[in-house]
């Protein structure tokens, strides 16, 4: 059976020398409430420091031979104003000035007992000024990116990762392809390569492909003429003519429709086009950036995406892990957005408590960073004081079984359960289910693919009687 963590124990990363006297020390302290959390080098303290929030260090100034000034210093750069105690062997008052420099909360020398550390444990804690956990360093791969990458927070390999390939590309016009699930930044990374590209000075143009209902979709894209079609009044450049020059950043490319992906793959191996209703061809030269929480690959199989865009557009692939993989990012993230919603709702709201910071790091975060960005802004909106409690987290991350699924999940769920409901009725006579849900057949076969249905599932019970239409072959596509 699981412990449930206590938000509010104090948890104290100390490094450990596997000796008598620090096992004793360890029980100590946990019989004083603490929780202790034992590093064996400096390697393992580091990454217990990526995955999980402290409230203070113990540190062996010289443990295996390591400089523990080294190990502090990159500690407070991992969770700024973590307070640290030194502990060294023959410690000298000029020892403990140049500790006291370094920023350590206290000095010790060797042997320390658990009563002692204890006692200096508390009055650090005590002192501990409330400066936020976690905070983003000053310096890193952000400072030599231009300003469109700003909100990019890299403090994990693989986002380090990331900016290093977005440098590498940005010289480039090669075309990009953004993968990732919903809310991991991929138009964030999308306006940094643009941002950091020859055509900066050029349009930024973005369009979602599944924003645009299908018969205007064609429109938009290549514009018209006057006359064109009903309503067109007037001569209108479409985003391809508007993004001259500059990069064209396509979200959610899965789900543009089969018949306009082929005029895309035209488009993008001519780089011209002819508007609506015009005879006077248009040529372009921007970069295409694409990007879609789907896996286009599986879309390919399914007929749902051609082949030849497909390899014309993911030329080179940048791949953005969940929030959920990338665990040191979390508070910088956190602190980010605390900074910014604290500035527009003018409220002195300032640091995020330990406690309420651990339950950030143990969140799964489904909704990635834009879930997270919801629940700062929540808890800053909330705020009586100048920090972020448990109980502000908490709120908006609720752990109720019985809380009701996101909104999606509830349609999708219901759409479900309505399509087999139809299907019973009729015994899995297609024509006639489609009719009572109001779709056409090829629109009613594209919700029983959505969902995994198949009608062979529901004739098992049917009457002789004439013979049932088969079903449609060929690619289907999501309209809407």
């Amino acid at each position: 059976m699981t412990t449930k963590q206590n938000n509010d124990q104090k948890v104290i990363l100390i490094l450990d020398d596997h000796s008598a006297r620090s096992r004793e020390i360890f029980k100590h302290l946990q019989a004083n409430g603490y929780r202790v959390v034992p590093a064996a080098d400096r390697k393992k303290a580091l990454m217990l420091a990526g995955k999980q929030i402290f409230d203070l260090a113990v540190i062996n100034d010289r443990h295996n031979g390591e400089d523990g000034f080294l190990l502090m210093g990159e500690l407070r750069e991992m969770q700024h104003g973590l307070p640290t105690i030194i502990i060294a062997d023959g410690g000298t008052i000029e020892g403990a000035v140049e500790v006291m420099k370094h920023g350590a909360c206290h000095y010790l020398a060797a042997p320390v007992d658990g009563p002692q550390l204890a006692g200096q444990i508390e009055q650090c804690l005590g002192l501990r000024q409330k400066a936020p956990v976690g905070q983003p360093k000053p310096a890193g791969p952000q400072a030599e990116l231009p300003p469109s990458c700003a909100r990019i927070i890299a403090h994990t390999d693989v986002m380090k990762g990331v900016l290093a390939k977005i440098t590498q590309v940005a010289v480039t016009d090669a075309n990009v392809y953004i993968e990732g699930e919903s809310g991991t930044g991929k138009e964030l990374v999308a306006r940094c390569l643009h941002g950091a590209s020859r055509r900066k000075d050029g349009p930024f143009i973005a369009i979602n492909c599944a924003a645009i209902p299908e018969n205007l979709l064609e429109s938009e894209l290549l514009g018209y003429e006057k006359g064109a079609f009903t309503g067109a009044d007037g001569r209108r450049d479409g985003l391809f003519a508007q993004a001259h020059g500059g990069s064209f950043f396509l979200d959610e490319l899965s789900e543009l429709p089969l018949s306009m992906q082929a005029k895309l793959l035209r488009i993008l191996e001519e780089r011209e086009f002819y508007p609506l209703g015009s005879n006077r061809k248009v040529s372009v030269d921007v970069r295409i950036i694409a990007a879609s929480n789907r896996r286009l690959e599986e879309q390919m199989k399914e007929g749902r995406f051609r082949e030849d865009l497909y390899y014309r557009v993911r030329v080179i692939p940048i791949t953005l892990p969940p929030l959920r993989e990338r665990k040191e990012d979390i508070l910088p993230l956190a602190h980010y957005f605390l900074e910014q919603f604290s500035r527009e709702s003018g409220k002195p709201v300032k640091s995020i408590e330990p406690a309420a910071a651990r339950i950030l790091m143990a969140a799964e975060w489904p909704g990635n960073i834009r879930e997270l960005e919801n629940a700062i802004e929540y808890a800053v909106a909330l705020a009586d004081g100048d920090t972020i409690t448990p109980e502000l987290v908490s709120g908006s991350l609720s752990t109720d079984d019985n809380h009701p699924p996101p909104l999606r999940h509830a349609k999708a769920d219901f759409e479900k359960d309505y399509l087999i409901q139809v299907l019973e009725r009729h015994r899995g006579v297609v024509s006639r289910a489609a009719s009572e849900a109001g779709k056409h057949r090829a629109d009613f076969y594209e919700l029983l693919r959505k969902h995994n249905l198949s009608v062979k599932d529901f004739r098992s019970n049917q009457p002789a009687g004439p013979q049932v239409v088969p079903e449609c072959e060929g690619p289907l596509w999501r309209r809407h």
